[in-house]
């Protein structure tokens, strides 16, 4: 039970850093953020663009930083830092998510191997005892299936959010590369 009352704290933990993280990374829209560096693309204002992706802190404002330093460079040149910069958000996103979805995968179990130490301890004080019946060993089982239920009621919620933000995560990684493409379109054309 001590094993499962610490996974719960940890979960609950990471579980509230995590929504305030992506709550904070979310603030704006991707197309939003394009709408607003576009005109200044446009005009050949690289510097006020960069400005204005600095103002912003989200993954794919970071991603657009990237690409912005290196306006004027060669297509590849600045496709590959913004990937790299892509892979760098993503790790920042994913960071203690895998904590979340171990408690959800394995809070169960460790329930279930409370509930059987629970049954062997009942057993064995059924041997001791000498006598038996079902009033000796309803007690003892039921002591013991408590052990299931705190494990299911860890597990459950670990396994919910951490499929959401597996789908936040996803999320954010389809806006970055969006936001690539699109920065890459407006760089390319105020080149030509």
């Amino acid at each position: 039970m001590y094993i499962l009352l610490f996974c719960s704290i940890l979960s609950l933990a990471v579980i509230l850093e995590r929504i305030i993280y992506f709550r904070r990374k979310s603030r704006l829209k991707r197309t939003d953020f394009i709408k607003s560096i576009k005109p200044e693309l446009n005009a050949g204002k690289v510097s006020r663009a960069m400005e204005i992706a600095q103002m912003i802190d989200t993954p794919f404002s970071k991603v657009a930083q990237a690409g912005l330093m290196l306006a004027g460079h060669e297509e590849k040149t600045i496709s590959e830092a913004m990937e790299r910069e892509i892979t760098i958000e993503t790790i920042n996103l994913e960071r203690f998510t895998s904590i979340v979805g171990t408690i959800g995968s394995t809070a169960v179990y460790i329930g279930l191997f409370g509930t059987v130490l629970g049954i062997i301890r009942a057993f064995h004080d059924i041997s001791i005892a000498g006598a038996g019946g079902i009033s000796v060993v309803i007690g003892g089982i039921s002591e013991a299936l408590v052990c299931t239920a705190a494990g299911l009621l860890v597990a459950i919620p670990a396994v919910i959010t951490y499929n959401y933000f597996i789908r936040r995560i996803d999320n954010f990684v389809a806006d970055m590369e969006l936001c690539a493409s699109e920065l890459m379109d407006l760089l390319c054309v105020k080149r030509d």
